[in-house]
């Protein structure tokens, strides 16, 4: 069943559906994770708009998933290319 929750970042209220706790758990995660790093940039580059600084926490995050996603998939080459030798081991 889903619940209903809150969550505020950068300052506003976003009303959500999270349809199991673990799910509603990475929603405020994720938005505690958003306003760290917004806070921070805020510091960092003063005077740029909100707008500005929730680009580059966007992009920020986009290089983040970008990178695992490159990782996980030399990961499973890597697990490909052991189960090939196991294989080949077993074989012998």
């Amino acid at each position: 069943m889903e619940q209903k929750i809150s969550i505020k970042i950068a300052g506003r209220t976003y009303n959500l559906s999270a349809a199991t706790p673990e799910q509603e758990q990475l929603y405020r995660l994720g938005a505690d994770a958003v306003n760290k790093r917004l806070a921070a940039l805020t510091q960092k580059m003063p005077g740029k708009t909100a707008m500005d600084l929730m680009s580059m926490v966007a992009m920020n995050e986009a290089v983040v998933r970008i990178r695992l996603q490159k990782d996980a998939e030399k990961c499973q080459q890597e697990i490909n290319s052991l189960e090939s030798d196991l294989v080949s081991y077993l074989k012998q």
